[in-house]
């Protein structure tokens, strides 16, 4: 495709290999935000190869977060309508469904957002300036693989998402602030390791990310308002959105599939070989 690109004129191969650029972008962000191999890390990497101009990297970036924000309202629309009749429900009989078990999974999630808003409000421009390095981000996703290969030795219980353990499960997402640390890895690694039953353990994690995603998005636009966007192309973000919602679907709904299979863990050797094909090419 490069090669035929490089046969057009300069001006349509700058076009084109906009385009390029955005659609495999949006597809790293679609398949490495749900699958546990690090979105930030490959977006990291991804541009590091494919460069980024900051004005349309900083949009780049909202638009293909709210394409797999889009992608986790569709897949879980049934459940996420009746968490929020409970919601509703509680707020008009407070003591009748304070038991309810959709309403304990609003609090679960709530108790999860602490430690990320904390993080994220606080530290998020220190961690994003001290690994500011694909070396790093490299050095991360074998941290990353560790953590996704333990889980093979976790035992499978029936155990459930309980007040204390969501808050812990928030620690590991606030944690997967790090780039080249898998948010999805970490937190469903977490719930893995307290038995958590694994279709539960992924629901509750995909779940929590949604408030998460949101907040970074309204974060992002407030720096947006001040960058600009006045040479941004529309073409190139409705290719990463839509790259990014499709593929993200599709990698959501896989993953919970392996995950029943109890393969989570091979993921493991591939951010092994990705983290360490990354050291030896950036320690040259």
């Amino acid at each position: 495709m490069i090669w035929l690109i490089s046969r057009l004129p300069k001006s349509h191969q700058i076009y084109y290999m906009d385009i390029l650029q955005s659609f495999l972008l949006g597809l790293l962000q679609g398949l490495t935000e749900f699958l546990p191999i690090s979105s930030s890390g490959h977006l990291a990497l991804g541009k590091y190869f494919l460069g980024e101009n900051n004005e349309a990297g900083l949009t780049f970036e909202i638009v293909v977060h709210f394409g797999t924000l889009c992608s986790i309202l569709i897949y879980y629309r049934t459940l996420l309508a009746d968490i929020l009749k409970s919601g509703i429900g509680f707020l008009a009989s407070p003591k009748q469904k304070k038991d309810h078990p959709q309403v304990k999974t609003i609090l679960f999630i709530l108790v999860s957002m602490i430690p990320a808003s904390v993080v994220g409000f606080t530290l998020k421009d220190k961690v994003e300036t001290v690994f500011d390095s694909p070396f790093l981000v490299s050095v991360m996703l074998i941290v990353t693989g560790i953590i996704l290969f333990i889980t093979k030795f976790a035992k499978e219980k029936e155990g459930k998402v309980t007040l204390g353990r969501s808050f812990i499960i928030g620690v590991a997402q606030a944690f997967a602030m790090i780039p080249g640390i898998s948010r999805s890895g970490s937190t469903i690694s977490t719930a893995l390791y307290f038995g958590v039953k694994r279709e539960e353990a992924a629901n509750f994690s995909f779940l929590m990310v949604i408030p998460v995603i949101g907040g970074a998005m309204l974060l992002q636009i407030l720096d947006l308002m001040e960058a600009g966007v006045d040479s941004v192309q529309i073409q190139s973000l409705v290719v990463g959105f839509l790259t990014a919602f499709i593929s993200g679907y599709y990698a959501l709904k896989y993953l919970i599939v392996i995950l029943k299979k109890k393969g989570f863990h091979y993921f493991a050797y591939y951010c092994w070989l990705i983290g360490g094909a990354g050291l030896i090419y950036f320690s040259i």
